[in-house]
């Protein structure tokens, strides 16, 4: 006999609370990121031997702007999911592990705002 409740068996959530959501969010940002990294890389084959001027028109343009911030968002969140696991099973001191996850996000974050940026910049 189990002492799990129905709904808790139907969530899925253990003792974290968090369930099967980190998993999942590290698979579906891998899915994202093979059509979108197939597209950069036909891309920037279509663009070899281009100038700065033609690049940044080719930026400019809506689509292929919105999709390289969707290239920068999903690499880094799926990076940070990818060093959050590592950290998480590999860090046993328990204030280096807190302190290597806050370092992991920060990085991640900052890395993430100044490409979104960076390509907004170009964009406008």
């Amino acid at each position: 006999m189990s002492l799990r409740t129905p709904l808790a068996k139907v969530r899925g959530l253990g003792s974290a609370k968090e369930g099967t959501d980190h998993f999942w969010m590290q698979r579906l940002t891998a899915i994202a990121l093979v059509p979108l990294t197939l597209w950069f890389v036909i891309s920037i084959i279509g663009l070899i031997g281009a100038g700065y001027g033609e690049f940044t028109g080719w930026l400019s343009s809506p689509l292929s702007g919105g999709l390289m911030i969707l290239l920068v968002v999903a690499t880094f969140y799926h990076a940070y999911l990818g060093v959050q696991v590592v950290i998480e099973d590999y860090v046993h001191t328990e204030w280096k592990k807190v302190t290597s996850l806050i370092l992991a996000r920060f990085i991640a974050v900052l890395l993430g705002v100044v490409g979104v940026l960076s390509i907004l910049m170009i964009m406008l």
